[in-house]
């Protein structure tokens, strides 16, 4: 790797832990991108390369993350939503249901006793929402169609 791979690497990381940090925040890819010392078109390509999606999918799938930890906790929907980041009810919403396939109302009134005992970090990494590609869509759809 060349010295200067690896300064587009730190500085990709950084912009990474700044969205992970500050994800509750207003933050959009230009104002990350300022961050990354990079242009916004080039600074999304590069996070894109460097970790399968945008900066803005990744914001958002980090604000379901920790909207879904919320919603375990009993928080009401809307709370959660402008708890998170979020300034729209409907594209939260939406964006919820897309990332984890349950709309956050139903996800909230779902039964989590089983896991009032795990350290909150363990839950987290294992109820860490996937998105799923297009791609990936059509093979689940042909796997459940094939059985």
């Amino acid at each position: 790797m060349t010295p200067q791979e690896i300064e587009r690497l730190t500085l990709l990381r950084r912009a990474r832990d700044l969205i992970d940090r500050e994800y509750a925040q207003p933050l959009d890819v230009p104002t990350i991108a300022r961050r990354a010392h990079m242009s916004p078109a080039h600074f999304s390509r590069q996070f894109r390369a460097a970790y399968g999606e945008t900066p803005y999918s990744y914001l958002m799938t980090r604000r379901i993350e920790r909207a879904m930890e919320l919603l375990r906790q009993g928080m009401s929907v809307t709370d959660a939503c402008m708890a998170v980041g979020c300034t729209s009810l409907g594209s939260f919403s939406a964006r919820f249901t897309e990332i984890v396939g349950l709309n956050p109302r139903e996800y909230r009134m779902r039964e989590y006793t089983a896991v009032a005992g795990i350290p909150g970090c363990v839950v987290k990494a294992h109820a860490r929402p996937v998105r799923l590609t297009a791609s990936s869509r059509i093979r689940e759809a042909s796997a459940s169609h094939a059985q």
